[in-house]
């Protein structure tokens, strides 16, 4: 049986039809039907505390797969965790989960985390969070690219050195294993015949002679990718070639103003290209653009940027590619082979101090953060334009690269090729974990967090007493079972249903304690019923005053 792991799941990370789509639900889709995919006939769990999202988990499932068999672990409920031995989490944030899990053992099961954006207060704060929490080298934070390693080295390194200063030298650092996983993607999605290219010309009004370049993603000049260099470029090279440019951009707007800023900059920065604009959040256009397309164009300028995979899709698609030089990029696109990468730009470190504390003093936001960023951020113009004329004056080199992306893109980046990782990860993550159990020192792991104790524990110098064994119990009324039973429908008293004493369990305390007072150890000897259970059954009657509580004992 290949290892897999339980999937925390709510509908955010991995619905397409979220308002504000964005990479990481794209992702998340993507990933969930690879698991759905390489289940090897094994169940697809989904750990939640809402029933509702395990409901829509297991619609998805089925909807990807109907003979896919879906079983929801309820979030309370670690020893279905610790059975199934990992939790796959997706996003950096490791701490909580790994805080929950101490309440199971440190060494129950193994935290899959994975990097989308590293470029936020949040994320860097789950990042460097890794340090402070139990994450154990059992547990691991999937890097999508080498450029994501690089900075997530860079943020643990840097907290580190603070920790040192703060607690010494000597101090002990344990790291989640960071393993380098690029997201996948699912090539048969991207397959297009001859057929389908006319067709989708033809739906989209593009004649024959027409060189169609495509950017596929969302539509933000502050956060995604700057169009300037795009718009400069297509313009240059239509005027120098002659050849009738068409760009197309299927994706969609964060708001009207975006909107109006890229359709205006078109028209401004490139008037002699057409320029088209699709909403990529529709399948038949997306699929139409993608059809329809000679060259796929993503010149990404932005720190919020990761892995991007779009560049994949474009190659699975048979597209040659231009992208800038840029993040995941580096990692995907072989320069020369699968397309070009075009060089950027970037001032050195130091001169970003006035940004990061901005941002950090919250007198700009995360948005405009990133926006200022972008600004400084360029692309080699010159080698943009050199390279796009290439690929526009050249059929030939257009389909050799096309081969190679196509290839490329079922090699290394199909989710056929890319889910095992995970698989594998998995596995190894097991055999640590088994090691583990054998090191004494793990028993010493604390049961649970500090910051998440008993609240009896918590607070229990708040009150006056305890309630303890030898806390003597009286009844205060004659009719205790018919008024418990009155109160517990009444909206003071019914909203605690979940921890109100079943109708029996006070019968059962009525019958031994009529005309008599005991204390409580008796009370739970004579009425068969656990001391812990009969002191919470107490506490909500004497809260009713349907009991009286007689005995101090001095808080803790």
């Amino acid at each position: 049986m290949s290892h897999t792991a339980a999937i925390l799941f709510e509908p955010d990370a991995y619905l397409l039809s979220e308002p504000k789509l964005m990479g990481r639900q794209a992702a998340g889709n993507s990933f969930l039907r690879a698991a759905v995919a390489g289940r090897n006939q094994q169940t697809v769990y989904a750990y939640t505390p809402h029933q509702k999202s395990a409901a829509v988990f297991a619609n998805l499932v089925q909807t990807i797969d109907p003979t896919a068999t879906a079983q929801w672990i309820p979030a309370n409920q670690l020893d279905l965790l610790s059975e199934i031995g990992a939790l796959y989490l997706p996003g950096p944030g490791l701490d909580v989960a790994a805080k929950l899990r101490l309440r199971a053992s440190n060494t129950a099961y193994s935290l899959v985390g994975v990097t989308h954006t590293t470029a936020s207060h949040r994320a860097m704060d789950a990042i460097t969070g890794l340090l402070a929490a139990p994450v154990m080298p059992w547990d691991a934070l999937i890097c999508t690219s080498t450029a994501v390693l690089e900075t997530v080295k860079l943020l643990l390194n840097a907290e580190i050195d603070m920790l040192r200063w703060r607690f010494g030298s000597q101090i002990q650092i344990t790291l989640p294993q960071l393993p380098v996983i690029p997201l996948g993607i699912h090539c048969c999605d991207f397959e297009f015949t001859t057929d389908n290219r006319a067709e989708a010309r033809t739906a989209l009004n593009i004649c024959d002679d027409e060189i169609v370049l495509v950017f596929v993603g969302r539509l933000s000049f502050h956060a995604k990718a700057h169009p300037h260099a795009m718009y400069l470029a297509a313009q240059e090279v239509a005027k120098s070639t002659g050849k009738k440019i068409t760009l197309l951009q299927c994706g969609w707007f964060g708001n009207d103003a975006i909107q109006a800023s890229f359709i205006d900059g078109a028209a401004q920065f490139c008037p002699d290209v057409r320029a088209c604009f699709v909403d990529g959040r529709n399948p038949k256009l997306a699929g139409q653009c993608w059809a329809s397309a000679d060259i796929f164009i993503s010149l990404p300028d932005n720190i919020q940027e990761t892995f991007g995979i779009t560049p994949i899709e474009a190659m699975a698609a048979g597209l040659p590619v231009i992208v800038s030089d840029w993040n995941g990029y580096k990692d995907t696109v072989r320069d020369g082979v699968d397309g070009f990468r075009i060089p950027t730009f970037m001032p050195p470190p130091n001169l970003g101090e006035n940004f990061a504390k901005s941002h950090e003093t919250e007198m700009i936001n995360y948005d405009i953060y990133c926006g200022l960023i972008c600004q400084t951020i360029s692309v080699s113009m010159a080698a943009l334009v050199e390279k796009l004329t290439v690929l526009v004056e050249q059929p030939e080199l257009r389909q050799k690269m096309s081969e190679a992306g196509k290839e490329g893109a079922r090699t290394h980046f199909d989710w056929r090729v890319v889910y095992p990782q995970y698989q594998n990860l998995y596995a190894e993550l097991h055999t640590l974990r088994q090691v583990a159990k054998q090191n004494t020192a793990q028993h010493s792991a604390p049961k649970v967090a500090g910051n998440r104790l008993d609240p009896f524990y918590s607070f229990g110098h708040y009150p006056t007493t305890l309630i303890q064994p030898h806390t003597r119990v009286t009844l205060q009324t004659q009719n205790t079972v018919e008024t418990y039973a009155t109160l517990i429908k009444n909206p003071l008293f019914n909203y605690a249903t979940q921890i109100l004493p079943n109708v029996i369990i006070v019968e059962k305390i009525v019958q031994v304690l009529t005309a008599k007072t005991l204390p409580l150890n008796e009370l739970a000897q004579q009425s068969g019923i656990d001391l812990g259970e009969i002191v919470l059954a107490v506490a909500v009657l004497a809260k009713m005053d349907l009991v009286r509580l007689d005995g101090f004992s001095a808080p803790i």
